[in-house]
């Protein structure tokens, strides 16, 4: 029996990776949505996916559009009778200061990277009920487990993407559904292409971050892929990830404060030129 997978955002970066990373393992033996707004970028993977034997087909969606995730329903439904997994990827970037960030840029973050993935959730989970099953793998970041100063909107709407999971987790155990939450830290990714700032200097920070990362797309995707297998909940993907979560966890709050203080400088040093 192939493994039936939905990816939204799996066109390009991260959600790319996640598609080849299930494609590659399980070869024939897996089908795969990619839900995008971009045809061109979702029809090449698809063509990619096929490949390593894997069953792809694109269906475009914009996750801020009920009618399209309706539309992308009915489309899973009617080709496979169900969906085994749905990986809530979509997403977009932030960056900006509390005084820097406008309403208008908080409401379309929130926009695409929660509620859009809260519109997903409740339009698959009456799939999954059905079925007597289901897994949501819901892409959050590090920035919503160990925050940094200047990504105000994109932090806190991380967060709650987090507590969302969470949330799912709890309420949808006994209907045999899970769920996990993946919290990576800069990779080199498209990412920067949604990237919305006011402020250049977040810009230029952010596009640094990506910059210097040794570690790839494809790297996270393989290490999620891994991890799902057994159904870990909080799925981190970098060493220094996991380094800066526990360190939250164990240390007193002021020395944690304190320490990430020292570590923020030279970030407010850049805001200031």
């Amino acid at each position: 029996m192939s493994t039936r997978l939905l990816i939204t955002g799996g066109a390009t970066g991260l959600g790319k990776a996640i598609a080849v990373a299930w494609a590659k393992h399980l070869g024939t033996h897996v089908k795969i949505c990619v839900a995008d707004i971009n045809e061109q970028r979702a029809n090449e993977t698809v063509k990619e996916l096929t490949t390593f034997g894997a069953e792809a087909f694109f269906c475009h969606c914009d996750i801020t559009q009920q009618s399209d995730i309706d539309q992308l329903k009915q489309s899973i439904v009617g080709k496979w009778q169900g969906v085994d997994i749905v990986v809530n990827n979509a997403g977009v970037a932030t960056g900006g200061s509390l005084q820097g960030e406008s309403i208008e840029q908080w409401q379309w973050v929130l926009n695409i990277n929660l509620i859009g993935m809260v519109r997903v959730s409740q339009a698959f989970l009456p799939v999954f009920n059905s079925q007597g099953n289901g897994y949501f793998i819901n892409v959050a970041s590090q920035a919503g487990l160990t925050p940094i100063p200047f990504m105000n909107s994109y932090n806190a709407v991380k967060a709650a993407v987090i507590s969302l999971s969470e949330t799912m987790k709890l309420e949808l155990a006994p209907n045999n559904i899970d769920v996990s939450v993946v919290c990576p830290s800069f990779f080199k990714t498209n990412l920067d292409e949604s990237m919305r700032s006011s402020e250049p200097a977040m810009v230029t920070m952010m596009n640094r971050a990506f910059e210097k990362s040794d570690i790839t797309a494809e790297d996270v995707a393989e290490k999620i892929y891994q991890q799902a297998q057994s159904r870990e909940f909080l799925i981190l993907t970098h060493k220094l990830g996991k380094q800066a979560y526990l360190m939250k966890k164990l240390l007193p709050s002021k020395w944690y404060i304190k320490s990430m203080l020292k570590k923020t400088k030279s970030m407010q040093r850049l805001v200031n030129k």
